[in-house]
């Protein structure tokens, strides 16, 4: 399977733990968007959407890292430990990975991203 990536990305980084848990082996392919590496014609071939990360399995492309963590679990996990098939218990799992897009990161994004890319002090109250 080939996975496009961003080395310090947490929903890159989710993907690549949820791999290593299920003992699955990725073609790591990592992509430099400061070099504009994710609009190249044979990147948009192959997701039009030019967002990261990207899997391809085979013939089958998904992108959305949550998307990705859904379909691995559901497709290459031995049982259902990881993604439960109980309805509440697989809630409460979407809710965590949910949280993490929702809340989580726009408040990282927020107080982190000024300072790393526009060297910018910690904007007051967060």
């Amino acid at each position: 399977m080939d996975f496009y990536h961003i080395e310090f990305s947490p929903p890159c980084h989710s993907v690549r733990l949820l791999a290593k848990a299920l003992k699955l082996q990725l073609n790591l392919i990592k992509l430099d968007l400061f070099k504009g590496e994710h609009l190249k014609p044979e990147f948009l071939k192959i997701n039009p959407q030019h967002v990261i990360p990207t899997l391809v399995d085979n013939d089958f492309v998904l992108w959305e890292s949550r998307a990705i963590l859904i379909y691995l679990c559901e497709k290459y996990a031995k049982n259902d430990a990881l993604y439960p098939r109980d309805p509440k218990k697989r809630a409460v799992i979407n809710q965590r990975l949910y949280f993490d897009m929702g809340t989580l990161y726009q408040r990282f994004s927020t107080h982190y991203y000024p300072q790393i890319f526009h060297e910018k002090p910690v904007p007051e109250g967060t």
